[in-house]
C-alpha cells in the first residue's frame, strides 16, 4: 500500500484511540507513532528548485533555508498522492503540517504545489508569478524541501514545503 494512501488511516486509526475509554494515550502520542517515511533521494530537478529558491531568497536580502530530510518526506507523500487522485491541490494539508511540528520541531508551515512545468526554472518563475506562492518562497522560514515526480505519462508534479523552527 502506498504511503499516501496510509496517512488517511493512521488519522482514523489515531482518532479511534481516542474514543476508547483508555486514558493512557493521548492524540499527540498516536501521532508522535506514526513514523515519517524515508525521504528518497534528491533529483536534480529538485537539487535545481531549491538552488533556484535558495537564489531568489539572497537576490531579496533573505536569509537561504536549509534543506530537511523530513520536510522532503512528507512532501513526497502528498506528490505521490496527488499523482494517485491525478489532481494538484492542498489536500490534507492539515495532517502534513501536524505531522511537521511533532516530528521537524515546525512551528510554521507552507506550501506550494504545481502541476505540468518541464523544468526547474518554469516551475520556480511560476511560483514567484504568482503573489500568494511569492510569499511563501519569501517566508520567513528556516527549511524546506521539494518533491518532484512524474505520473505515467511523464507529467511533473511538484510539492515544495516551507517550515520555520
Amino acid at each position: 500500500m502506498k504511503v499516501s494512501k496510509l496517512l488517511p488511516l493512521m488519522a482514523i486509526v489515531a482518532l479511534l484511540g481516542l474514543s476508547s475509554c483508555s486514558t493512557d494515550t493521548s492524540l499527540e502520542d498516536e501521532i508522535n507513532a506514526i513514523e515519517v517515511p524515508q525521504a528518497p533521494l534528491a533529483k536534480q530537478i529538485e537539487i535545481e528548485i531549491m538552488e533556484l529558491i535558495n537564489a531568489h531568497r539572497i537576490n531579496e536580502g533573505l536569509s537561504t533555508l536549509q534543506d530537511h530530510s523530513t520536510v522532503k518526506a512528507v512532501a513526497f507523500t502528498h506528490t505521490d498522492y496527488m499523482i494517485e487522485v491525478d489532481n494538484v491541490s492542498h489536500d490534507n494539508f492539515f495532517q502534513r503540517k501536524q505531522s511537521l511540528q511533532l516530528n521537524a520541531d515546525a512551528n510554521i508551515v507552507s506550501e506550494n504545489v504545481a502541476y505540468g512545468f518541464s523544468s526547474a526554472e518554469s516551475v520556480v518563475n511560476a511560483w514567484l508569478n504568482s503573489p500568494s506562492h511569492r510569499e511563501n518562497i519569501e517566508g520567513n522560514f528556516t527549511d524546506f524541501d521539494v518533491s518532484a515526480e512524474q505520473n505515467v505519462d511523464g507529467k511533473w508534479y511538484f510539492t515544495n514545503i516551507f517550515i520555520k523552527r
